[in-house]
């Protein structure tokens, strides 16, 4: 049969072509569709193959939930630059140049937001609850700022801001009394 297998109640249905092997090939149609399926599926192996030799099996499951990447002291000496990258995207804003605003945005956010994780989690347990509510605040009106921005209102772009400012100065003072 040629290698192909068919289920017992489709075998009537087949073509005779598969049914004997000296006969005409398929037409280029169902050839080129029988080619794909076993491209697809040697892709689908090829990956499979050096997704599992490559992995390490303890870096299977790198979960750095409690483990932060960079240092406090890192932390620390990078913290005032990326928050001051933040704030300077007010340029962008006042430009309305939206786009570029929010690039800016989600690029120093995202560096801003694992200082301030692995600040607070070098404090006391005790402190943590405050610090995260107002670690959740400041990252929520970057949220609301990228959407303010790619919704081009402006009402709602400095409201934002504001409030990005206002989170700044509650965050940094709690971190560093």
């Amino acid at each position: 049969m040629n290698g192909l297998k068919f289920p017992q109640n489709q075998m009537a249905a087949a073509p005779s072509s598969f049914l004997h092997p000296l006969t005409k090939p398929p037409s280029s149609s169902s050839s080129t569709t029988i080619a794909a399926a076993a491209t697809r599926r040697s892709s689908i192996i090829l990956t499979s193959v050096l997704l599992w030799t490559h992995a390490k099996p303890a870096a299977a499951f790198d979960l750095r939930l409690t483990e932060p990447e960079q240092s406090v002291e890192e932390a620390e000496s990078e913290i005032q630059s990326h928050a001051q990258s933040l704030v300077r995207v007010k340029d962008l804003l006042e430009a309305e140049s939206w786009r570029e605003a929010q690039k800016v945005l989600r690029r120093s956010s995202a560096l801003l937001k694992q200082d301030v994780y692995t600040m607070i989690q070098a404090k006391p347990s005790a402190e943590r609850p405050r610090l995260r509510k107002l670690y959740s605040d400041l990252f929520n009106a970057v949220t609301r700022l990228d959407y303010a921005a790619r919704d081009k209102d402006r009402i709602r772009v400095w409201d934002s801001y504001r409030k990005i400012l206002s989170s700044l100065d509650d965050i940094f003072s709690a971190i560093f009394n």
